[in-house]
C-alpha cells in the first residue's frame, strides 16, 4: 500500500538542496475563526536566518532550529491537533505545553479570500505565494506545491493523498450487469474465508445483504461502509437492509459530515469489496437490484471486474482502512421498514463472466489520481469507445476535460465513440444527455472529425438504463469505475476504478460496447410525428380540393 503520511507529499523533489521554501499552507479551514490555520516548510539544514511573513505579521525560528525534510507550523495546536489528529512541529500562538513557539514579530494571520505568505532567508526574498493569483482559495482546500505547480488537484482538509501505483500479473474475471454480476458476486462473497472489506455508494438489495449475513454467519469478518448522506438521503430500503446486517453482527460505518462539521469528501461513491487481502471485486453499480439484479431480470448496464492480486487488494484494503478510520465516518444502525421490490422486467442474457490472467492494473481513487483517465485517453493511438451514464460540461464555455481530451484524441485522427444513457432523467431537461451527444456531433461535422455520439435505445437493448462509466482505448486497456462525468465525482468525491490493461479484457468489454451501441440511435435526430405528416397532407388534399371547385364552377 503506497499511502503517503498527511504531511509529507513529495515535498523534497520541489527544493533544491538546503533551500527552505513552503509545499503547504491552509488558510482558510473548517474550525471557527480559523484557529486551526497552518503552513509546512520543507527544505534541510539550519533555519536560522529563515523568517515567514505575509507583510503584516511573521515570525522566525528559535536559534538551532534545524530541518530535515518538511516542518509544520500552525497558529494554534491543539486546534491543528482536532482536526488533522496529530500536533505540529511548532505553533505561532501558545496553546500548547507539548509544542514550541515561534518567535514572533506582529501575529501572522491568513487571510482567507486574498494574501500572500514570503520566506526570507537573511532579509533575502526567496519565495512568495499569493492568492488568488497563484492559488484559489476555497474554504477547507489545502493548497499544495508539487513540481514546482500549486495545486495540481483539489485536495480538501481530511482527504487521503495517494500515489499511483500499478501492478503486474493480475488474474482479472470480467462482467456486466444485468446479465451476470449477481452471480459473481454471489460467487465472490460465497468463497470468502477470513474477511469482506465493503465500501458502496448505496446498498438496498437483500439478495446482496443476505449473502454477506452468511459469510459473517460462518466465521468471516465482513466490514462495510456506505454513504451516510446520498441524494435524496438513506431510503427506507436501505436502513432496512443495514439494520439486518447490523442485527447478524456485522459493523456498518457511515460516512458524513459530523454535527456541525464538513466531511472530507462530498461523497463516498465507490463501490468496491476487498475479500481475505487476495482480491477485490469493483464495479461501476451500486449494491441495488437495479445494479445486481437476480438472474433473467432486467437492470442497469455496469461493468465490473473481480481482481485476483495480493498487491491490488492490499492498495483497497489501505484506502478502505483510511475512509473508515476517517473524522467524518461513524457507526450506523438502521431501522426496520421496508425491503426493495424486485424489478419485474426480464432480461435475456448475452454475457457471461470470463476469466483473463496476465493484466497490469492501475487504481483509479478520486479524487487522489483521477487524472489518470485523462491519461488513458490521450494514450490511444487506434480507437476510443466511452460508455457513460452521462457527461456535464465544466461551463458554458469550458468542455469536461475527459471529454475535452476524446475529442482532440479525434482531432488526431483517432476514431471515438461516445454512448450515452437515455434514461428519461437523463434526456427530459434542455440540457443533459441528448443535447451534449448533438453538441459532440455538432464538433464533429464542423471539424470533419471521427467522432460519434449517440444516446442508448434502452428498449432495444433490454436494459433499465445505461450507469456505466466506462472506456476502452485501443482494444487493449480498459477503465471500469465509479466516476461520472462532471465536475463534482472526480474531484470531491471518493471514488474508486482501475485501468486494466489486457486485450482480452479490453474486447470483452469491446463486445458489450458494441452491443449497446448497435441498436443506439443518434440523439439529434428527433422521431418522425407520422401525426402531424399525415394532417399536413390532409391539409394539403381538402385545400386542392376547394381550389378545383371554385375554379371549375
Amino acid at each position: 500500500m503506497r499511502l503517503l503520511p498527511i504531511l509529507v507529499f513529495l515535498c523534497l523533489a520541489v527544493v533544491q538542496c538546503g533551500a527552505v521554501q513552503i509545499v503547504e499552507f491552509c488558510p482558510d479551514p473548517f474550525l471557527h475563526d480559523d484557529e486551526d490555520e497552518y503552513l509546512v516548510l520543507a527544505g534541510s539544514g539550519s533555519l536560522n536566518g529563515i523568517t515567514v511573513s505575509d507583510d503584516r505579521g511573521g515570525f522566525r525560528f528559535p536559534p538551532g532550529t534545524t530541518i530535515d525534510g518538511t516542518l509544520t507550523v500552525a497558529r494554534n495546536a491543539v486546534a491543528f491537533e482536532e482536526s488533522h489528529g496529530r500536533l505540529p512541529d511548532f505553533e505561532w500562538l501558545d496553546h500548547s505545553r507539548e509544542v514550541p513557539n515561534v518567535i514572533n514579530a506582529d501575529i501572522l494571520r491568513m487571510a482567507n479570500t486574498k494574501d500572500n505568505l514570503k520566506v526570507y532567508d537573511n532579509g533575502r526574498l526567496v519565495q512568495e505565494v499569493s492568492w488568488p493569483a497563484d492559488v484559489k482559495p476555497r474554504e477547507g482546500q489545502i493548497h499544495f506545491l508539487l513540481d514546482g505547480v500549486w495545486d495540481p488537484r483539489v485536495l480538501m482538509l481530511g482527504q487521503s493523498r495517494l500515489q499511483p501505483a500499478r501492478f503486474r500479473d493480475v488474474t482479472v474475471t470480467t462482467f456486466v450487469s444485468p446479465d451476470c454480476s449477481s452471480e459473481v458476486f454471489s460467487s465472490v462473497v460465497d468463497r470468502a474465508q477470513h474477511e469482506l472489506l465493503v465500501n458502496v455508494y448505496e446498498f438496498t438489495s437483500t439478495n446482496l445483504s443476505t449473502s454477506l449475513i452468511g459469510a459473517e454467519k460462518r466465521g468471516v469478518n465482513v466490514h462495510l461502509l456506505v454513504e451516510g448522506g446520498p441524494v435524496g438521503g438513506m431510503s427506507p430500503e436501505e436502513k432496512t437492509v443495514i439494520r439486518a446486517m447490523n442485527v447478524s453482527g456485522i459493523p456498518i460505518y457511515q460516512m458524513t459530515a459530523p454535527a456541525g462539521g464538513h466531511a472530507p469528501y462530498r461523497y463516498d461513491h465507490a463501490k468496491y469489496l476487498v475479500i481475505d487481502r487476495n482480491a477485490v471485486l469493483l464495479t461501476s453499480e451500486n449494491f441495488k437490484y437495479s445494479g445486481f439484479p437476480p438472474p433473467g431480470i432486467s437492470g442497469n448496464r455496469g461493468w465490473g471486474v473481480y481482481m485476483e492480486s495480493t498487491g491490488v487488494a492490499d492498495y483497497f484494503a489501505g484506502v478502505y482502512q483510511t475512509d473508515v478510520s476517517g473524522y467524518a465516518v461513524s457507526p450506523i444502525t438502521g431501522i426496520q421498514g421496508q425491503t426493495e421490490i424486485i424489478p419485474a422486467v426480464t432480461y435475456k442474457r448475452e454475457f457471461s463472466p470470463a476469466r483473463f490472467e496476465g493484466a497490469v492494473v492501475t487504481p483509479v481513487i478520486a479524487p487522489d489520481t483521477s487524472d489518470q483517465i485523462t491519461g488513458l485517453i490521450n494514450s490511444a493511438q487506434a480507437s476510443v469507445e466511452i460508455e457513460q451514464a452521462y457527461i456535464t460540461n465544466e461551463s458554458a464555455t469550458e468542455l469536461n476535460p475527459f471529454l475535452a481530451a476524446a475529442i482532440n484524441a479525434s482531432r488526431r485522427g483517432i476514431p471515438v465513440q461516445v454512448l450515452l444513457d437515455s434514461y428519461w432523467y437523463n434526456v427530459e431537461d434542455t440540457k443533459d444527455n441528448d443535447e451534449m451527444a448533438a453538441l459532440i456531433n455538432e464538433i464533429a461535422a464542423r471539424e470533419h472529425l471521427p467522432l460519434e455520439a449517440r444516446c442508448a435505445d434502452l428498449t432495444a437493448s433490454g436494459i433499465e438504463k445505461i450507469h456505466n462509466k466506462g472506456v476502452i482505448v485501443d482494444d487493449q486497456r480498459v477503465l471500469v469505475s465509479s466516476i461520472n462525468w462532471n465536475s463534482n465525482s472526480p474531484n470531491f468525491n471518493r471514488e474508486a476504478g482501475v485501468i486494466i490493461e489486457h486485450p482480452g479484457v479490453a474486447q470483452y468489454f469491446h463486445a458489450v460496447f458494441e452491443d449497446d451501441w448497435a441498436p443506439a440511435v443518434r440523439a439529434y435526430e428527433k422521431p418522425v410525428d407520422y401525426l402531424k405528416i399525415a394532417a399536413v397532407i390532409v391539409v394539403i388534399g381538402l385545400l386542392v380540393v376547394l381550389y378545383y371547385r371554385k375554379h371549375l364552377r
